[in-house]
């Protein structure tokens, strides 16, 4: 039977989900972010715990993504999703009884981030399944929305959260927000999503040839590859950029944790209204290519003089940097995923994951050790120009091989 509209019922329960994490996310990041910063006053050691979680990202998704692609994604994910709550319910529990102990924080963020990686690998490669045929803009659009969506309220809640509750305690409201999710994945269907490989056993042999065919893919895959590359080093960038934010307003007079708050709802409320409009039009394939290379360019500009700006112009900044960021994602995601074959998705996103991870790894190093040792601006700066230069060797100049991936369309197997 034809789908006629992108919600369907597990389109309506992912989706729900999502919001639900988006939520808990969010309730537990920004806090946890500003604790660390105000216990240990370093750039350095707020990225080197941010690092934590993401070294698994560079070892394990390659191992473990050739079993994703062939066993029940649903499964998977909510296996996951419960020992991810579980863990959060664990460490709730242990800092309620001590005091802030930055190793014990360490060991938290590895932990998570090793359940995490095979999580997000099993929910990018199961995702694309429940979005009707024909209607993956709308889908990504809306995925795109729920993220921005969500921020404009929790940016200030979690803010406030910080400042008058310990916390222990936001840990366990994140824990029943968990739940909330886990039940609402139990009753997607199985029919569409179960994988029809998925019982087949494989030797060593076999597993080896999977793991070499993501690497393989993107080795023929010119324009994949140079995408994937430049997330990497963007999003390496971004988040370097972001924790300079985080530090000026922090340690400036003249600003708050409340004032940051603020100014990540107005780059949310951007990021919401442009997934509106995404979701509303149908961009012609052909302007795909030159849309994002206008909003990368424009992107890392924003970002560059963001510091400089009163704090009134700081809120226009980040409202238009994340209106035109929501459009080159969902124009990205929803051209990717239409460009890889659906047996492929986990493999190449494992090793999508190894390449964005290094990259941001490198760059919240390099951030971290410089804003210990110049001005948040200037590190801003520097951030932006790297970008620039990422721009210029991985989107402008392979132009013919990028082109081919934006004006790709996905067919039904």
């Amino acid at each position: 039977m034809e789908n006629n509209t992108v919600w369907t019922k597990n389109f309506k329960l992912i989706t729900l989900s999502t919001i639900i994490f988006a939520i808990a996310g969010e309730a537990i990041n920004l806090p946890l972010s500003l604790l660390v910063f105000d216990e240990t006053k370093s750039t350095f050691l707020s990225a080197i715990l941010i690092i934590s979680g993401m070294l698994p990202d560079v070892i394990i998704p390659i191992f473990i993504a050739p079993f994703i692609d062939r066993y029940s994604k649903k499964k998977l994910v909510i296996y996951l999703f419960t020992l991810m709550t579980f863990t959060y319910l664990l460490f709730a529990f242990i800092i309620r009884r001590i005091s802030f102990v930055y190793n014990a924080y360490l060991i938290f963020s590895l932990v998570v981030g090793t359940i995490s990686v095979i999580f997000r690998l099993a929910y990018q490669a199961w995702y694309p399944d429940l979005i009707p045929i024909g209607f993956e803009h709308k889908g990504y659009a809306v995925a795109s929305t729920i993220y921005p969506t969500v921020m404009i309220v929790m940016a200030p809640v979690a803010t406030y959260l910080y400042e008058h509750l310990h916390i222990s305690t936001i840990f366990f409201i994140v824990v029943a927000l968990m739940i909330l999710c886990i039940v609402s994945l139990i009753f997607i269907d199985n029919d569409t999503t179960e994988d029809t490989e998925r019982k087949v056993s494989f030797d060593f042999n076999e597993y080896k040839s999977d793991i070499k065919a993501g690497f393989t893919y993107l080795k023929q895959k010119n324009g994949i590859r140079n995408i994937y590359t430049y997330m990497g080093i963007t999003n390496g960038t971004g988040f370097g950029s972001q924790m300079m934010v985080q530090a000026y307003f922090q340690t400036a007079a003249f600003l708050s944790t409340t004032m940051l708050g603020f100014l990540r709802s107005a780059e949310t409320i951007g990021r919401t209204i442009g997934g509106v409009v995404q979701y509303r039009i149908t961009i012609p394939r052909e302007k795909k290519y030159n849309i994002t290379k206008f909003v990368y360019t424009v992107y890392n500009f924003m970002d560059m003089i963001l510091l400089f700006m009163p704090y009134p112009l700081m809120l226009i900044n980040r409202f238009c940097v994340g209106f035109l960021g929501i459009s080159s994602a969902t124009i990205r995601e929803s051209s990717v995923n239409s460009y890889l074959p659906a047996n492929m998705r986990a493999k190449v996103n494992a090793v999508f994951n190894v390449i964005l991870s290094f990259a941001m790894i490198i760059m919240q190093i390099f951030s971290g050790l410089l804003g210990d040792k110049f001005s948040y601006r200037l590190v801003c700066v520097i951030m932006s120009l790297i970008g620039f230069l990422g721009i210029f060797i991985f989107i402008v100049l392979p132009s013919n091989e990028n082109r081919k991936v934006y004006e790709s369309t996905r067919v039904e197997a």
